[in-house]
């Protein structure tokens, strides 16, 4: 006979009051008894009862794989924080998007007057091009402005927005990335007002134009992964807020936006590849001028490019679990 004073357990029943299956050995449950209620228990259902354990939950450590399942699940999330970062990219200014048109404007004007005019980097270019040297600056700007936003917005991102990342939990790798995805738009509007330029200069773009969208995506990886490592970094180390600006601005004049890449010496060309700009840029304007593409250097900026996006991703992912502690 069992100690009515111990409790023990012989089954249980569901609110809709049917009965369901007892542990093995234990008398069945009618739906008269109270849910979840213990009366009592024989000696077999007693061993079905598991001795208490505790669940110890712990941060990973090490290098974290990206749960793309997870990205996949959340992509809506994606989508709407592309969104707000367009609206509130140009909020409250006076001349709105206007500033994603008149920025590469004056940064050509000012390019060809020193650097082509002065300094004479215009007639290093091939003859057809020499009278639109603006163009071909252009060309160069496209891409470069597109990476310097999203390295120099991206990289601050999560610093930015820490009060997100404190009260709710979503992939962070959405925080870099929708600010890269974004600058896509400022991309956008360039292309038009570089349409009307080569218009107006009597530059007709070549066939391989086409081309085009491969070596946008191209920047793109090579922004995402750059700002998926700087983002990562200024959290941990504030230092990166005042290196980024610096290097954006070295990275500028190492990245062939005003001069072809003719004039480095031949024997240098693939180690100056490494830099993904360099073949990125030239790429750019081989499709759009059909001038020789470079694709030696374009290879060597390509696995660049997709080394800096899985390193910065896998970075990312390692020093993911502290952002919500230090930010």
């Amino acid at each position: 006979m069992p100690d009515a004073s111990t409790p023990t357990l012989t089954g249980f029943a569901q609110d809709d009051g049917a009965a369901v299956t007892p542990p093995t050995g234990a008398a069945p449950v009618s739906p008269d008894e109270t849910v979840g209620h213990v009366t009592s228990v024989g000696p077999a259902a007693r061993a079905t009862v598991a001795a208490p354990t505790d669940l110890v939950i712990e941060p990973r450590s090490g290098w974290i794989p990206v749960d793309f399942g997870e990205l996949w699940r959340f992509r809506e999330l994606m989508f709407f924080l592309v969104w707000r970062d367009v609206k509130v990219r140009y909020k409250q200014t006076v001349l709105g998007v206007a500033w994603a048109v008149l920025v590469p404007i004056f940064s050509v004007t000012i390019f060809t007057v020193i650097f082509g005019n002065f300094a004479g980097l215009k007639k290093t270019l091939p003859p057809d091009l020499v009278q639109a040297y603006p163009v071909y600056v252009y060309a160069g700007l496209l891409p470069w402005l597109f990476f310097s936003n999203a390295v120099s917005l991206g990289g601050m991102s999560l610093v930015n927005q820490q009060q997100l990342l404190t009260k709710i939990y979503f992939p962070r790798l959405f925080v870099p990335s929708a600010t890269v995805t974004g600058s896509l738009v400022d991309m956008g509007l360039s292309f038009c007002v570089f349409a009307a330029m080569m218009a107006i200069y009597g530059v007709a773009p070549s066939p391989l134009i086409v081309l085009l969208p491969c070596l946008v995506l191209l920047v793109w990886a090579a922004s995402l992964g750059i700002a998926y490592l700087l983002s990562a970094l200024t959290v941990s180390y504030r230092d990166f807020r005042f290196v980024i600006p610096f290097m954006v601005q070295a990275w500028q004049f190492l990245s062939p936006v005003v001069y072809p890449t003719s004039i480095i010496p031949e024997r240098y060309r693939l180690l100056y590849a490494l830099n993904p700009l360099a073949g990125i840029i030239e790429g750019f304007r081989g499709v759009i001028f059909g001038t020789p593409i470079p694709w030696g250097m374009l290879a060597v900026s390509t696995l660049s490019s997709l080394f800096l996006l899985v390193f910065g991703m896998l970075y990312f992912r390692k020093t993911e679990r502290r952002f919500a502690d230090i930010a």
